[in-house]
């Protein structure tokens, strides 16, 4: 495979080319704007081939992340929280919470966009043309047609592929590529590991199109979570009873709190609070509200509590928002 992969390379990167694509570019300066919300995971687009990147931040305008995306690079975004849009020649993708999806950035900017003042928490793996041709020479046909370009030479155009829901599974392997389970010294195999676990379960096109069996249940389980989750935020004020919510997303309370915390890594119960916490601080920043008026249009009687869950939530108390944030002490520092 590795003297077809050699060949595809010589084939699609003229002279010159592969050495132009991404020379010098780095993406940092980029993310300086969101402080410590941008945390490089493990490896280098240009060295290793593959990067994994996560974001947590909550910009105060209207963010372009698509001047991080290297040239010559497939990226793959998976989506917690927030909405995001890539966009290119027509073609969009477009993020909702809990969704999944891949871009391609060739000669051309891709511009990507995430909305102020909203919380957005994604992880990215960026990988260079020559690693996704080096590792999926052999399966072109059976690739997605964004990708199958790229193993053929034909990547100089960018693109954009539509979203899908975020699995379970997708969303048990993010957490873990926060916390690597072993040793340092074994990372970087690890890593590599995943980023081909990753591209083998968003790469590849279902013969025929159809949906298995264990897609359809992945699916109808994300749509669960994104119902459940609209009707909180919703009535953060008064919420419903676990009971109403499993009768208005059609199935029992008990199922539905077992698969919303397998599908998200947090009950319905700590969803709620988290979903009151940044509506909290939307209305602190936006100066209308003060604390005692945010506690109670986010449904806490007890300031005491509220300024509690605030300062587990932000690092910081109510009164200091969002000045003593540590986004905003980072970025005060620079």
């Amino acid at each position: 495979m590795r003297a077809a992969s050699a060949q595809v390379r010589s084939e699609a990167d003229p002279p010159g080319v592969a050495a132009r694509r991404g020379s010098g570019f780095t993406e940092r300066p980029v993310w300086q704007a969101v402080g410590t919300g941008w945390q490089h995971l493990h490896g280098c687009v240009h060295t290793s081939g593959a990067s994994f990147e996560w974001h947590d931040f909550e910009p105060r305008e209207e963010f372009d992340w698509g001047r991080s995306f290297h040239p010559g690079s497939v990226e793959v975004c998976l989506n917690l929280a927030g909405h995001g849009r890539v966009t290119f020649n027509g073609s969009e993708a477009v993020f909702a919470p809990l969704t999944a999806g891949y871009y391609r950035r060739g000669d051309s900017p891709v511009r990507a966009t995430r909305p102020a003042n909203e919380r957005h928490r994604f992880l990215t793996l960026e990988m260079s043309f020559d690693f996704v041709r080096r590792h999926l020479g052999d399966f072109a046909p059976s690739l997605h047609p964004l990708v199958r370009e790229v193993v053929a030479g034909k990547g100089e155009v960018s693109a954009v592929a539509p979203t899908s829901r975020l699995t379970s599974r997708q969303q048990q392997l993010l957490a873990s590529l926060r916390e690597p389970p072993v040793l340092a010294a074994a990372q970087a195999l690890w890593y590599q590991a995943k980023a081909l676990e990753v591209v083998a379960d968003l790469f590849f096109l279902t013969p025929g199109g159809e949906e298995l069996f264990c897609q359809r249940q992945q699916r109808l389980s994300a749509e669960r979570v994104e119902k459940v989750i609209a009707l909180l935020r919703a009535n953060l004020e008064n919420p419903p009873s676990l009971e109403e919510i499993g009768r208005a997303v059609g199935c029992s309370q008990f199922h539905l709190s077992r698969t919303f915390s397998s599908a998200t890594g947090m009950t319905i119960t700590q969803c709620l609070r988290q979903l009151r916490m940044e509506r909290a601080a939307e209305l602190l920043r936006s100066g209308k509200f003060n604390v005692t008026e945010a506690a109670l249009e986010v449904g806490y009687s007890s300031l005491s509590h509220f300024s509690q869950a605030f300062h587990e939530t932000f690092g910081c108390c109510p009164g200091l928002y969002p000045v003593k944030t540590p986004t905003q002490k980072s970025s005060a520092s620079r």
